[in-house]
């Protein structure tokens, strides 16, 4: 039985960070309460699937990580770039309580070997964290969101600029980046309306 508990009580966890809100709102003037840690990490797996496809990585591993890459964040929230220069996180410390009582260690790995940044996998589950503020970027600056188009463009303004792609290091990301930056965020149902019901 204290198998499962350790397990449940590791899922109820994860279920928390459906309510804990990225804190860059505070920072982009924004307040989307749709953009959590878990949404978050859920696009950031999905992209870390299509990059480790395109790179030749384990996708199952990149995946594992992108899902994984903020859980400390359920026990210390997110803090933005102005946060972080006054707060200390003790991430190790945070990681063994969280995951270092489960029955298997596989999660624990996953997420030292991202924290290290060496492996492939790992790089490109960084990769698909960045990919996703890009996206979550676009779709700001879509609905106007001026700061969200300095973050995006840079602070020389005009849209040549590509202030996000400089993060990426793939090959791959970086085509990614750029389609990103020049897709319209809305137009993946651009052929999908009609006004008559089947």
């Amino acid at each position: 039985m204290d198998f499962y508990r350790r397990i449940a009580n590791f899922l109820f966890e994860v279920g928390t960070m459906r309510k804990l809100p990225r804190i860059h709102r505070q920072v982009l003037l924004t307040d989307d309460t749709s953009d959590t840690i878990s949404s978050h990490s859920y696009r950031a797996a999905l992209i870390a699937w299509f990059l480790a496809k395109k790179e030749g990585a384990d996708p199952y591993k990149t995946v594992m990580m992108s899902l994984l890459h903020d859980m400390e964040e359920a026990r210390t929230a997110d803090h933005n770039w102005v946060h972080k220069r006054y707060i200390k996180i003790f991430e190790d410390e945070v990681r063994e309580e969280q995951m270092g009582t489960l029955p298997y260690q596989d999660m624990k790995e996953f997420l030292e070997e991202y924290k290290k940044r060496k492996s492939k996998e790992a790089i490109i589950a960084k990769q698909a964290d960045v990919l996703d503020q890009i996206l979550l970027l676009r779709e700001y600056e879509w609905q106007g969101n001026k700061e969200a188009a300095i973050w995006l463009y840079g602070k020389r303004g005009g849209k040549e600029g590509r202030e996000q792609i400089n993060k990426l290091s793939l090959q791959s990301a970086k085509e990614l980046g750029e389609a990103i930056y020049t897709t319209d965020p809305s137009a993946w149902w651009d052929n999908l309306a009609t006004g008559i019901n089947r």
